[in-house]
């Protein structure tokens, strides 16, 4: 082997090495260059859907390209999750993921991805808080005075949801495990239908996102006995909040954005800067508190751990009150 021809080999090495380190930043320098996907597991409407869109009309106007709302329901939430996880992982497909994602991956029977591991998360995107409500005509009008009715008649008394393995369902579970309490658990397939059955009093309460029962609570046609977060909720400021009542409990659902697993850290940077500007925002920060979300970003590993940590704590819910259906 020849000098000249080393000499020769080593320099085309480094000029196929510079090239490709240009490259490699250029691609992520031009995302977006055509539409992006906000994949939203839930049907369209609800909290998930609403800032969903909020937030791609900010991010079309600051990254240039559009970020269109795919609704994709079913199963839980698991099937636009699906989608998202099985996705080319080059950003154009997102995940707008909520407290049901950790859920789900807490205990889903036939979960086809890895709720951490399949993702590459982006930013949290905002908070809201559940509200245990009842009819104006229950009795108790305090989280002490339904535990001790609850205490006082074992049994008797029952919380409905919108179906077994929801944020809702468990939530309801955590009060009853925490309180020591008999209560049983009557699952409805939608919000309006619990409620229904609220005011029928066929169920005697239900814990529902703040966003959903805000409006009828304000109308006086549900009552509220306590939010679910650890401070009072500031558009309710007169309500209390369970952890008041001496109980350790925190239940606060979460609206979160990831990409596929894969996706080049540098998208992942650019989109976590534009969304977090974006929170900044006094006109998104206006609307989305509109809905009952509190906005709030995070760093991509901020993220991952508190998915992660959500999903602990309900794997432990799921042991401690024997919970077998979640589908």
């Amino acid at each position: 082997m020849t000098l000249n021809y080393m000499a020769r080999r080593v320099m085309s090495l480094a000029l196929l090495g510079a090239a490709t380190a240009a490259i490699a930043p250029a691609s992520a320098q031009e995302w977006p260059s055509r539409p992006v996907r906000i994949v939203v597991p839930n049907g369209p409407g609800g909290g998930t859907d609403i800032v969903s869109r909020i937030l791609g009309e900010a991010l079309s106007k600051s990254l240039g390209a559009s970020f269109v709302v795919e609704n994709k329901p079913g199963a839980g939430t698991t099937l636009g999750a699906e989608a998202v996880a099985r996705a080319p992982a080059d950003g154009y497909a997102i995940l707008m993921m909520s407290n049901a994602h950790a859920v789900s991956g807490a205990g889903h029977p036939n979960l086809k991805y890895e709720p951490v591991k399949d993702f590459r998360m982006v930013s949290m995107v905002g908070t809201v808080p559940l509200v245990l409500v009842t009819s104006p005509s229950f009795p108790p009008k305090t989280v002490k005075e339904l535990v001790a009715a609850a205490k006082a008649e074992p049994g008797k008394y029952n919380f409905a949801s919108v179906g077994a393995g929801t944020t809702q369902h468990f939530a309801g579970e955590l009060f009853r495990v925490q309180a020591g309490i008999d209560i049983k658990h009557v699952p409805y397939r939608t919000t309006p239908a619990a409620i229904t059955g609220l005011l029928s009093n066929d169920v005697h309460m239900t814990f529902e996102l703040m966003p959903a029962v805000q409006g009828q609570i304000a109308a006086g046609k549900l009552r509220a006995i306590a939010v679910t977060s650890p401070e009072r909720f500031p558009a309710m400021p007169d309500v209390p909040t369970i952890a008041e009542s001496g109980l350790p409990y925190n239940v606060t659902s979460w609206y979160g954005l990831a990409f596929p697993a894969g996706t080049p850290d540098a998208i992942v940077q650019k989109m976590n800067k534009a969304v977090r500007e974006a929170l900044a925002d006094p006109h998104v920060i206006e609307q989305i508190k509109k809905t009952g979300i509190t906005p709030k970003g995070s760093t991509p590993d901020e993220l991952e751990k508190h998915v992660a940590s959500e999903i602990a704590k309900w794997k432990k819910l799921i042991a401690d009150a024997g919970i077998t259906k979640l589908e």
